[in-house]
């Protein structure tokens, strides 16, 4: 900070020159770019929604991350923003159940059912904000630190997904046989004869699908990797905490140059359009889906509480817990509105507050700025276009990077935990974690449950979430210690 500065202003409320402001927002966009548009274009196309429509998806996401970065480090009347250099972004712990959702409701009523989730979650979140700022002692390092390394394990199938193709649609293990396929045609086909029926005759995927782990897309992945982990060792400040959007960029000019990816979508898109509410129609509210998104807000929430500490922590500003309930109200009402114009829930993102510690830049206006930035990139379609025509190759191999790191984060906040004298952490981590994991490598394991109970049950970091806190409860019991949640959230620097 520079010495001139006036003693009376604290370096979190300093106003800095315009040209530094954007430089530094656009840093702070830069950095969480990567993690803003990676859920609309996991759950847009899981939702197996049009190219236009995921764009839209991804327009109305940074415009939402824009309008929460604002209310939260500008301020809100006296209920919302706490007033900190906090960036929002949508949380990467709601990507599985919504994957759900969305795999068990595709298209325009998935659409419904998951916004009515997500405004549900959003009104529920801060009506229980300030209780949520009480909660916080049952949600110790050792059961956060799980519940985020089960979160970067579970988000991982996405990212390896991305890399070979989907279990489902164009990108299956498996397709039917194109003989058998021919067949059938020729028999429906009216006025032919009925040709012989072809050996082993079956309407079932049975041949290995050409374009599953191509080895193609295997090698742009590749290379996307390979260049996020170049730049990271050789790089140094700003390009290096931009590694992950740098390689994404690298693995696009790859993937245009042998002709994977096109832009055709990004010619058609209008230069300049508003981002309008419930455009897939009224959301549909789903109690049950409300109740899972609520728990996972809960969840966020906790996390949002330790980014928060630490925060004050690093900018020399006491969060009370009066600032702790107002920013975790503007975790809901992002939500809430995110909701309303077609998005997902949103949380404070904690990439971001390890760019606070690493610049040493404390003003919450250079947020103000990076929330302006968002804005305007929200009402540029071309620009969402474009992050939409990106293969999905090219996020495989950025996503091994962004949900490893989730998984390390997890894995950086257990190693404050004290396994030596406590032999309880232990068990509660090996528990929640194998619990955590049913989900994943069991995934029909529900078959026989009653079925309203299966969204609950479907996400892994739910049912590693629960685990985690009773087990604690049980075999630790409640204790409030602030220093080691502090603690815990600066190991998490990364999301």
């Amino acid at each position: 900070m520079s010495s001139s500065a006036s003693d009376a202003v604290h370096p979190v409320d300093q106003r800095l020159p315009i040209g530094k402001l954007g430089a530094l927002g656009l840093q702070h966009v830069l950095v969480m770019y990567a993690g803003a548009v990676a859920v609309p274009l996991i759950v847009g196309r899981a939702l197996k929604l049009s190219p236009s429509e995921v764009a839209l998806l991804i327009s109305a996401d940074l415009f939402c991350c824009g309008i929460a970065t604002l209310i939260q480090s500008l301020g809100a009347t006296q209920w919302f923003g706490i007033r900190l250099p906090v960036m929002m972004g949508v949380t990467f712990a709601s990507v599985a159940p919504m994957v759900a959702i969305a795999n068990a409701n595709p298209g325009v009523a998935g659409a419904q059912l998951l916004f009515g989730a997500i405004i549900g979650a959003g009104v529920v979140s801060i009506l229980i904000a300030p209780l949520v700022s009480r909660l916080l002692r049952f949600f110790p390092p050792v059961v956060t630190g799980t519940i985020i390394a089960v979160i970067g394990i579970s988000l991982m199938r996405v990212g390896i997904n991305w890399i070979f193709g989907n279990p489902f649609g164009p990108t299956a293990p498996s397709i039917v046989d194109p003989a058998y396929v021919k067949w059938l045609a020729d028999v429906t086909s009216p006025g032919s004869a009925i040709p012989a029926v072809p050996k082993g005759f079956a309407i079932m995927p049975t041949v290995p699908n050409p374009k599953y782990a191509d080895l193609t897309g295997f090698g742009v992945a590749a290379v996307v990797l390979v260049s996020i982990l170049l730049i990271v060792k050789y790089a140094r400040g700003f390009i290096a905490n931009i590694s992950v959007l740098l390689g994404i960029a690298i693995g696009a000019v790859v993937a245009t140059a042998l002709g994977i990816m096109t832009f055709e979508k990004v010619g058609k898109a209008p230069w300049f359009d508003i981002v309008m509410p419930f455009h897939f129609g009224m959301p549909l509210f789903d109690p049950v889906l409300i109740l899972t998104m609520t728990l996972i807000m809960i969840v966020v929430m906790i996390e949002s509480t330790g980014m928060f500490l630490a925060l004050g922590e690093m900018t020399g500003r006491k969060v009370s817990q009066q600032d702790l309930a107002k920013g975790l109200r503007t975790d809901g009402l992002g939500t809430l509105i995110g909701g309303i114009f077609n998005t997902f829930p949103y949380t404070s993102f904690s990439q971001n507050v390890g760019l606070v510690a690493v610049t040493g830049v404390r003003s919450r206006y250079v947020c103000v700025a990076g929330g302006v930035i968002l804005i305007v990139l929200g009402l540029l379609p071309k620009m969402a276009a474009l992050i939409e025509s990106l293969p999905t190759v090219v996020l495989g191999g950025a996503g091994i990077v962004m949900f490893g790191m989730v998984a390390a984060t997890g894995i950086r906040i257990l190693s404050g935990v004290d396994f030596k004298t406590n032999r309880h952490n232990a068990m509660i981590v090996a528990v929640s974690i194998g619990i955590g994991m049913i989900p994943l490598i069991a995934p029909n394991f529900k078959q026989w449950m009653p079925h309203a109970l299966h969204s609950l049950i479907e996400s892994g970091i739910l049912l590693a979430s629960i685990t985690a806190v009773l087990l604690n409860l049980f075999l630790n019991g409640a204790r409030q210690d602030d220093a080691a949640v502090i603690a815990a959230a600066r190991q998490a620097e990364a999301h």
